[in-house]
């Protein structure tokens, strides 16, 4: 079962607040009027405590930039401060820290992204660049790697653009496609922890079944990759595949051998086929709360 986050256990708190509200309504409009006075005192009182705390620690000379970093690293502790308006970074600094942290991710499928802006209403416009125009995992990274990501750092965002670009200019993702498919309700639901991850070594593939996700994943370097068990040539499961390196590339650099077909794959390029047009289907790999986790996809 996927560990909880601090904003994970923070918005269920929330909920349950919620529905016991809900709950008190039943016994009348005065019982439930009551109840939320009861909660915004609450809320209130905790949040002139925050507030307190963080001015004695400035008083005191403690509450430096290595002291904000850690508050703000926090998850428990950032979603508090957000709650009550007293994070110490602004939203477009909490956006790029976001956005930060997936870029090693998007940096091993060829891609990236950048902050355009953030205009008064919340809205936040990005532009994705990188080289996987035909990755059939595009929905899932925007879903999940980059939205995912600046929801939890920014709640206070209302919406997430994505300006549309040239399908013609190199290196950047065909960003038409990837709404297309949001449209259709095909991004990746949730996060799978799979702590045996840590455990490949360079050069190493395994296969694995998580609550009936099947996937390898393998370790080029210090990058780790995950695809699907499934080959798109042949059909067939890839658990048995190999990693081997073609002549005249680095050791780094392994391609993914099917082994019933013997179809390649770049594993570095998102698992682009080498042999046609077959392409693999890479799933978003990061690491949450100190643990590897594997996205996802609805409906399995």
């Amino acid at each position: 079962m996927q560990p909880q986050s601090g904003l994970d256990q923070l918005s269920e708190t929330g909920e349950r607040i919620d529905s016991l509200l809900s709950a008190l309504g039943t016994s009348g409009p005065m019982a439930q009027q009551r109840g939320e006075d009861l909660v915004a005192l609450v809320t209130n009182l905790y949040g002139a405590g925050l507030e307190r705390l963080l001015e004695v620690l400035a008083d005191a000379g403690r509450l430096d930039a290595a002291a904000l970093d850690a508050l703000a690293a926090d998850e428990l502790v950032s979603g508090l401060l957000l709650v009550h308006g007293l994070h110490p970074y602004d939203v477009t600094t909490r956006v790029a820290a976001a956005l930060d942290s997936v870029r090693p991710y998007l940096g091993s499928h060829g891609g990236d992204v950048e902050l355009l802006g953030i205009d008064g209403a919340g809205v936040v416009t990005l532009r994705l660049l990188g080289t996987c125009d035909s990755c059939p995992s595009s929905t899932v990274t925007l879903q999940l790697a980059v939205e995912g990501a600046i929801q939890a750092a920014a709640p206070e965002v209302t919406a997430i653009e994505v300006e549309p670009t040239a399908r013609s200019t190199p290196g950047l993702i065909s960003v038409e496609s990837l709404r297309v498919r949001l449209d259709q309700n095909e991004a990746a639901a949730a996060w799978l922890p799979i702590t045996e991850l840590a455990d490949l070594a360079p050069g190493e593939i395994g296969g694995f079944d998580k609550d009936g996700m099947a996937f390898v994943a393998c370790r080029l370097g210090g990058d780790l990759f995950a695809y699907r068990d499934h080959c798109p040539a042949c059909g067939e499961t890839l658990v048995g595949a190999r990693l081997e390196r073609r002549l005249g590339d680095s050791a780094a650099n392994l391609i993914l051998v099917c082994p019933h077909c013997r179809a390649r794959y770049d594993t570095r390029r998102a698992g682009l086929g080498l042999d046609g047009d077959h392409h693999l289907e890479p799933l978003p790999l990061l690491q949450r709360d100190g643990v590897l986790s594997v996205a996802v996809p609805a409906g399995v």
